[in-house]
């Protein structure tokens, strides 16, 4: 018996390969078909690397040949995964933008999106244009600390695009999800569509000329961090943590996320929040209530820069809550404080600039970056 090569052609023709509208042969998946007597050899290219897709084109063939040409020849199928790379819309640089600066933390509810504000009005106020991505997309809390929750970002022309036009307040300029839903709304997003409007945020925006954007991250060492790093060249993170033992775990695995070989972003510096407590009436006490120092021989031990220290004061929960951020509050020890920490972060920016080359955005593939898996 002698198996006819267009005969085999014809057949496959008849099959389609899961995700794709074309047959088979029109596709280009069927590379080639030769025949030997009643042997016959498909050699078949794929573009998707999922295992159950290859078995079940490899069976489609052997099946539909069996059915349609003879059920005694001998089929054997060579498989090659071919993953088409996909157009590179990613890892841009914002144009004006100098330095990005992420702020981390491991844990929720060490103080970060405050000590973010902060930080912010303490670079303006030192003559820095700055800018504010809150990154937070199911928890944004930057329009109540910059006092503009009833703001609603409008749409500008600029070169011929619409364009966001960032929400202004004590000269900073922020952008943030808040500003797109109710106070009450919960955002219920999974990664893709959180990555996607965080996308949004970033390059259809109007940030013109900025010494810092600061991009006050999530809690933890999830898909928004992964995101954010595979869109914009970092300059450089900053990790908060509070001194007890359990902030300080997972800070360390946030300072391990960004010195990672996938993700490679300079840490600039740890900030200590929440160290000490200080009683108004006893302005010599210091009382270490979640224990002393803990982030500071953090940093030590893991060889990155300390920035500083942020003790437990009323007024700066205060000011976060009523929209004026506690830096502002001239002759302050929080203003002093926070002066002192801004300056540690823009000498660490600046050495970092001066001895390293640019951050790239980085490219993640499947497994990259996953630390369960050894490459």
């Amino acid at each position: 018996m002698k198996l006819d090569r267009k005969e085999i052609l014809k057949a496959l023709e008849t099959i389609s390969i899961a995700g794709e509208g074309k047959n088979m042969v029109e596709s280009g998946a069927v590379a080639n078909v030769i025949t030997f007597g009643d042997e016959v050899v498909v050699d078949l290219v794929l573009h998707t690397p999922a295992m159950h897709i290859k078995k079940r084109a490899e069976d489609d063939i052997k099946k539909t040949i069996h059915e349609l040409v003879s059920p005694e020849a001998k089929v054997k199928v060579n498989t090659k995964v071919e993953v088409a790379d996909k157009p590179e819309i990613k890892g841009k640089a914002i144009p004006g933008i100098k330095n990005i600066i992420a702020v981390a933390s491991g844990k929720g509810g060490v103080g970060k999106s405050t000590t973010t504000a902060n930080l912010a009005v303490s670079l303006a106020r030192m003559g820095f244009s700055v800018g504010v991505l809150d990154a937070d997309i199911y928890g944004p809390s930057m329009p109540i600390m910059f006092d503009v929750e009833n703001e609603k970002p409008i749409s500008i022309e600029v070169d011929g695009k619409s364009k966001m036009k960032p929400i202004e307040s004590y000269e900073i300029k922020i952008l943030s999800i808040g500003f797109f839903t109710s106070p009450s709304q919960a955002v219920i997003w999974r990664g893709p569509m959180a990555a996607k409007a965080l996308n949004q945020m970033i390059f259809d925006a109007d940030w013109g000329e900025l010494d810092f954007l600061l991009i006050d991250l999530p809690p933890g060492t999830g898909d928004i961090h992964l995101s954010i790093m595979q869109s914009l060249p970092i300059t450089g993170a900053v990790v908060v943590s509070t001194p007890q033992a359990v902030a300080l775990a997972d800070a360390k695995k946030g300072v391990a996320m960004f010195l990672s070989e996938a993700i490679n972003v300079p840490v600039l510096g740890i900030i200590e929040n929440m160290a000490y407590f200080t009683p108004e009436e006893l302005p010599k006490n210091k009382y270490y209530i979640f224990g002393q120092e803990g982030a500071k021989n953090l940093a030590t031990d893991l060889n990155v820069p300390f920035l500083g220290e942020v003790p437990i004061v009323q007024s700066i929960r205060e000011a976060g809550d009523y929209g004026r951020p506690a830096a502002m509050q001239e002759g302050s020890v929080i203003e002093s404080v926070f002066q002192e920490i801004t300056r540690n972060v823009v000498q660490q920016t600046v050495a970092r600039n001066e001895s390293l080359p640019a951050t790239e955005a980085i490219k993640i593939t499947t497994m990259a970056g996953c630390s369960a898996v050894k490459k």
